[in-house]
């Protein structure tokens, strides 16, 4: 038996929570529902942080993350469709959240919705948080008559986009430490270790090879200029940044960054995974396709990509298909746009956009795991080298000390 922690909704709306054991997740959950409870949250209890531990989080406060969005998105969808109305089920959820920066913002959404405007709407005033797609998805929902339905499907689709995004980081990180802990040996090496070889080989009158030579400059120009390499980290990415902020020469990143190996061919897929899975989504709430389109363009990340659809919706407007201006966007695959130009002429757009969703994104995991496969030894022979060329440039010079000794 393992321990849960929930938090549920009596059916007069008032919050209770506590501990259950049972068998699994679904299990605690039936057992609050035959208690007459709304389940909101039921997560296995973990040991309870430090008082430091608390303290730390509370003055670190954080703006709503993508992942607390989609929590909120969930449970709104679960109360809806255990029979609560829109105004006491925000009432719940902002009770819920406590002191977080998500019971504000959902505060500000609840009075709006009290002065008589939709959910769509209110959430549309808040910035940027909610976003144009999930608007529109909202939206759709409320005429529709289906919010709770939305709301589900909404969820689904924002931790898939996290699912799809969270492979790719996690997928980088041994790389990662692998490039950082050999760039921190390469730097001790040349830094720390050669120059105190540097007064021995004065010693002798000895022309050095010319390897040792080379190995012993950087690691003098290391340690006197060193702490230039430590400013130009921040202002190389402070640099970047500023790139990305501006979209024309973001644009040339972007389009960098699809003629990369490896790289370009995950980037790819992954906008192609997300373009598939957001279109059908809006269009099997509804949406129309032109204005699902719009919206997915302005979802999509890499600029190159989203200028192509741009010229899409266009064309839509001009009366033409869905594939053929597809098939003109710089790298967007041929597969992906025969297989929207047969939905496009069977009438099953939405199913085969799904079918195109999930497709790249088993292509995106798939190549993720060959590249890092191929990338991995790569990094470790190159590296290795390196250390290798900088440890023999040193014990050439001192074995041929120790011939002239002799």
């Amino acid at each position: 038996m393992t321990t849960f922690q929930y938090k549920a909704a009596t059916t007069g709306g008032e919050i209770v929570s506590g501990v259950l054991t049972g068998t699994s997740r679904q299990n605690v959950i039936e057992k609050l529902q035959s208690q007459g409870q709304i389940p909101i949250r039921v997560d296995e209890a973990r040991a309870r942080p430090s008082v430091g531990r608390r303290l730390k989080f509370r003055i670190r406060r954080r703006p709503v993350t993508a992942d607390r969005l989609g929590d909120f998105t969930r449970e709104l969808g679960t109360l809806l469709r255990s029979g609560l109305p829109l105004d006491r089920a925000l009432s719940v959820l902002i009770a819920l959240a406590g002191d977080e920066p998500l019971a504000e913002l959902l505060g500000r959404v609840h009075r709006r919705i009290k002065d008589g405007a939709t959910l769509a709407d209110a959430m549309e005033r808040q910035g940027p948080v909610f976003g144009r797609f999930y608007v529109s998805m909202i939206r759709a929902g409320e005429a529709g008559g289906a919010l709770d339905v939305v709301l589900g499907r909404l969820a689904d689709h924002l931790a898939r986009s996290r699912d799809l995004k969270s492979s790719l980081v996690s997928a980088l990180i041994y790389p990662a430490v692998l490039v950082l802990v050999a760039i921190g040996s390469i730097l001790m090496l040349l830094g720390y270790v050669v120059p105190q070889f540097t007064e021995m080989f004065a010693e002798f009158d000895q022309a050095l090879p010319l390897s040792t030579k080379i190995t012993v400059a950087v690691g003098e120009a290391i340690r006197s200029y060193g702490w230039i390499l430590l400013l130009l980290i921040p202002a190389g990415a402070w640099f970047v940044r500023r790139q990305l902020a501006n979209r024309r020469s973001a644009r040339r990143w972007h389009a960098w960054l699809l003629r990369l190996p490896m790289i370009g061919d995950i980037a790819v897929k992954m906008e192609v995974a997300r373009f598939a899975h957001t279109l059908s989504t809006l269009l099997d709430n509804g949406v129309p396709l032109l204005a699902a389109l719009s919206i997915v363009k302005d979802a999509t990340t890499n600029y190159v990509i989203a200028d192509g659809l741009e010229g899409v919706v266009t064309n839509l407007k001009d009366g033409s298909s869905l594939a053929e201006p597809l098939a003109a966007i710089p790298y967007f695959p041929a597969f992906a746009v025969q297989m929207i130009r047969v939905g496009e002429e069977s009438g099953e757009l939405q199913s085969i956009l799904t079918d195109v969703s999930a497709a790249y994104e088993r292509e995106t995991q798939l190549t993720i795991k060959r590249s890092l496969a191929l990338l991995e030894p790569v990094l470790i022979l190159v590296l290795g080298a390196v250390i290798a060329a900088v440890i023999m440039s040193v014990l050439v010079a001192i074995l041929g000390i120790n011939e002239l000794v002799i």
